[in-house]
Formats: C-alpha cells, sequence, structure tokens
C-alpha cells in the first residue's frame, strides 16, 4: 500500500503519493461525522465509496506490474492482503465480543457472536444482507456493521488477481476492455438494483465491484494523462466539489448506490488520476490530512463500535460532550491501533510471510472459536439479576396479528377487522411499529364491544408525500386514505411509524 505504485498504461513509476493518504482522510472523516450525528454530514455514508475506488486502484497498480514483470505470486498477495487487514480487524473483533457479553442485554447479545464470525470469514456483507428479520436488531445494537465493505473487498480480490494472470497473455488493450466491461456490467445492475429494498444493490459484490473497477481502470491507464494544467486544475476540483456535493446533499433516503454513487467514485477517481502537482493534491497532502488518512483504515474498525456500545449504554443518539468525546477517543484508539497493532505487523523483517500466515490462522481459528462458544451460551441471562430479566422479558413480544394483518416485504396481507365482531369505527395506519400498537388498541376496542381497522405496511410511515424506495408506500398510503374518505363511520384514525426515519427530512 504504501510502496511504489505504478501507472500501468503511461509505464510512469511514481513514488508514495501523499495526496493519496489526504484522501483516505476525505474518505472516512465524512463516514465519522455521519455515523456521530454531525450536522451538515447527512451524506457520510460515501465515504465507504471513495475507500472502494482507491483500494481497486493500489491494488490493481500493484498486481498488474507484478504480472507483466512475470513475478506475480497468489500466495505472496494474498500473505500482504492478511498482513494489511488481519491484525487490526482481530484485536477489534475480539473487543467487541468482550464488550458485547458484558454491556448487551440477553436479546441483543445473539447477534453479536454471529455477526463476529462472519467479519472473521468475511462474510459479513452476506451476513447483513440476510439479517434483515423485523426483530434482527437494527444498526444501533450491531457493532461489526461496518466489517460489510471488507468483506466486499475481500471477495473481489480473492477473483481479480486471478483474472489478470488471465488476461496478461492477450496484452493490455484486451485486458483494460474486460474490465471496463465488468465495470459496465456491475454498474448496470447497481443501477437495475437501486429501489430494491432487501439490501442487494447495497451489501453485495456484483453492485460494489463498479466501484473498485473504477480504481483498477486508472491503475491500468484506461485514462489518458492530462497535461494541460488548468484542466487538471479542473477535474481535480470537479472532483472535489463531487464528492462534497454527496457528502452535504444525500441522506439517509437517497438511493444508493446506483446513479447517486457515480458522484463520489468519479469524484474519488479524478482525484486519484490528476491531483498530483494541482492545488487540490498539495491540499490533500497537508500534515494533518496525511496522518488522519494513516490511520484510516483503524479510524474505520473503530468508530463504529465505539459509537454503537456508547449510544447502548446512554440509551441516546450522540450529541454534545459526548459526541466529540466519542470522535476523540476514536481518534485515539485508531493512532494506538496504527502504531501497535498495524506497523509492526507491516515490518517483514520482524513478520515474515510464514509468520504471518501462522498468526493469520491463529487469529482466525480463536475468533472463530470464541464467537462459537459465545453463541452456544445462548443469549446468558445469568449475567443479570431476575429483576432486570423480568422487566425486559416482554421486549421481544411480537402482535400476534402481524403475520395475518402486515404487508411486510416477506409476505402480503390485506387489512384486518380486530377487536369485537361488530363495523370497526377507528383505524390505525402506519408501518411496522404500528403493528404492535394495533395490537393492544384492539385489546382496549375488544373490552369496550368495539373494534378497528389495521393498515400497516413495512417501512412506509402514513405520508402522503413519502418518498419511498418502491412504489408501495404510494399505493399502500393511497389506498389507506381513500379508505377513510370512503367510510364516514371511522371516527378516530391512529397514525403510527418510525418516525425517526427520516420522512420529514425534506419539505
Amino acid at each position: 500500500m504504501h510502496g511504489k505504485v505504478e501507472q500501468i498504461g503511461a509505464r510512469a513509476t511514481q513514488p508514495h503519493r501523499r495526496d493519496i493518504d489526504g484522501l483516505r482522510a476525505l474518505a472516512i472523516l465524512p463516514v465519522l461525522f455521519f455515523h456521530a450525528h454531525v450536522p451538515g454530514f447527512s451524506g457520510g455514508y460515501v465515504g465507504v465509496d471513495i475507500f472502494f475506488v482507491i483500494s481497486g486502484y493500489l491494488i490493481t497498480g500493484i498486481i498488474a506490474r507484478e504480472v507483466d514483470d512475470g513475478r506475480f505470486s497468489l500466495l505472496r498477495f494474498y500473505e500482504r492482503r492478511f498482513r494489511r487487514i488481519m491484525p487490526a480487524l482481530a484485536v477489534m473483533i475480539l473487543a467487541v465480543l468482550g464488550l458485547a457479553a458484558w454491556l448487551y442485554l440477553p436479546g441483543d447479545l445473539e447477534g453479536v457472536p454471529k455477526s463476529a464470525l462472519a467479519a472473521t470469514l468475511f462474510l459479513s456483507n452476506l451476513w447483513f444482507f440476510t439479517d434483515t428479520g423485523y426483530f434482527a436488531g437494527g444498526a444501533d445494537v450491531k457493532p461489526l456493521l461496518q466489517t460489510w465493505s471488507l468483506a466486499v473487498e475481500e471477495q473481489y480480490y480473492i477473483g481479480f488477481p486471478i483474472l489478470l494472470m488471465l488476461l496478461a497473455r492477450f496484452g493490455t488493450r484486451a485486458r483494460t476492455g474486460v474490465v471496463a466491461g465488468i465495470a459496465i456490467v456491475s454498474l448496470t445492475l447497481c443501477i437495475f438494483m437501486q429501489r430494491d429494498t432487501t439490501g442487494f444493490a447495497f451489501y453485495l459484490l456484483p453492485t460494489r465491484a463498479w466501484e473498485l473497477l473504477a480504481g483498477a481502470l486508472l491503475a491500468l491507464g484506461f485514462v489518458p494523462t492530462i497535461r494541460a494544467c488548468w484542466l487538471r486544475e479542473t477535474v481535480v476540483w470537479a472532483g472535489v466539489l463531487a464528492i462534497g456535493a454527496a457528502v452535504i446533499l444525500y441522506d439517509r433516503n437517497t438511493l444508493f448506490p446506483g446513479f447517486a454513487a457515480l458522484a463520489p467514485v468519479l469524484g474519488a477517481a479524478a482525484l486519484l488520476h490528476s491531483a498530483p502537482g494541482t492545488s487540490a493534491g498539495r491540499a490533500l497532502a497537508l500534515p494533518p490530512l496525511v496522518g488522519i488518512g494513516l490511520i484510516s483504515y483503524s479510524l474505520y474498525l473503530w468508530h463504529w463500535p465505539l459509537i454503537v456500545f456508547t449510544e447502548y449504554a446512554t440509551d441516546r443518539p450522540l450529541s454534545g460532550a459526548t459526541q466529540i468525546a466519542v470522535i476523540a477517543v476514536s481518534l485515539a484508539i485508531a493512532w494506538l491501533s496504527w502504531r501497535f497493532v498495524e506497523q509492526p505487523f507491516r515490518d517483514s523483517a520482524r513478520m515474515p510471510p510464514r509468520t504471518i500466515f501462522r498468526l493469520t490462522g491463529a487469529a482466525i481459528a480463536l475468533l472463530c472459536a470464541l464467537s462459537l462458544a459465545l453463541l452456544a451460551m445462548g443469549p446468558w441471562p445469568s449475567r443479570f439479576a431476575p429483576a432486570v430479566l423480568a422487566q425486559i422479558a416482554g421486549r421481544n413480544d411480537i402482535s400476534p396479528d402481524r403475520k395475518r394483518c402486515h404487508d411486510s416485504f416477506m409476505r402480503s396481507a390485506q387489512p384486518c377487522v380486530l377487536g369485537a365482531p361488530v363495523r370497526p369505527d377507528a383505524m390505525l395506519w402506519g408501518d411496522s411499529h404500528g403493528v404492535e400498537l394495533a395490537h393492544v388498541l384492539a385489546q382496549q376496542a375488544r373490552a369496550r364491544g368495539q373494534s378497528l381497522v389495521e393498515r400497516t405496511t413495512s417501512s412506509c410511515p402514513p405520508v402522503l408525500a413519502y418518498e419511498a424506495k418502491d412504489a408501495r408506500c404510494a399505493a399502500a398510503n393511497r389506498a389507506a386514505f381513500e379508505a377513510i374518505r370512503a367510510d364516514p363511520g371511522l371516527s378516530r384514525i391512529y397514525l403510527s411509524a418510525f418516525w425517526a426515519n427520516g420522512a420529514f427530512d425534506d419539505p
């Protein structure tokens, strides 16, 4: 990562680029501030896309140069990947398992060892894609959620080096053409799937590969070098503007990835391609940004579990002094991880390849064993006093009418009449959070000899103008509204939803 990098198409060798370290800072800081709820960074999640482009650019440059020189080794490549990725990741996962076992309530603990097992095996994107059950727990109880992007990268690097090796015999033009073709297919699939609500486009490699391949194409010389200084300045500042606009203007309701991902990806590509020698390149090479860029990997690993555990312990989102403290602690732990975990393992004199493979195998075995042991222990209720267990016993109770009455992603359902066998005089209109309220209201209505209609649809708050990711919400909400207008006997309308999901972010 920090050696010399060659732009294959131009055959020009250049020294370590400090501006790329600065670009890493430009990627991690928005992610950190977005997760920490800092105003003005509602689209900070696009930093992950910038990391993908950087990775594709740097790693492809190394692979292609070694393949062209006839000295590429898959074994050596994966040794470098283990050396770069595993040490800090293993320490973080170990800490998360310990903190979760100490802090989490029984109902929340079960998912942590499962995600730890997936993260250790670089399958966490698949785990979080499939872990979409309503009571699987939100992001606020998933301290390893950030590892999904590492899984995407490592899955990509299982096959990509082999592809470049196979294409070497056909020449650089054919190699670049094939890589460009795969990138186009991946981008097309990403755009086609952008309205999908299952998380496929977000979590899985087929719809994310194009972002890594965008960087790869730069390293393969797909884009010619720009000679004119004024044009390079224009390109790099357009890239900065594209990234900045995405960070500021995007939010949780933006259809992402898809077309929206083009802004940060192309912005990062512009900076990687043309930043050297420009004013933006010099700005990115300033020591503060370079310093943050150097610790960006550890900062990415550690900031999210620190935020999750802090919010879990305090039962409130970060704000004020707590927000500042968590950001500061994240930076401090990231530096410690970089200095005392990452750096020693990158020293091939101290850690030869055989040692790296042995320690990687031992770390994977240890983390898998601990995760499986924690899973075997189940929710581990003995950690808590009986009074505490009694208090939380009902937190996972669900409405018995959920399967029959709730229109979810997994099944369709018609509106239900709940309560006494009489004409309903009330309606509960809402999303999946309204299901539980409908059950309580139905019990009260039954006791009074009354009934109510339940109309609930997953992820669809009862807001007619709400922009959802598909047409389901518009149709469901319009049907509910028309049902209210058509039935003068409805004297009470209850609106229930997860209002914090951003339904009112836009006027």
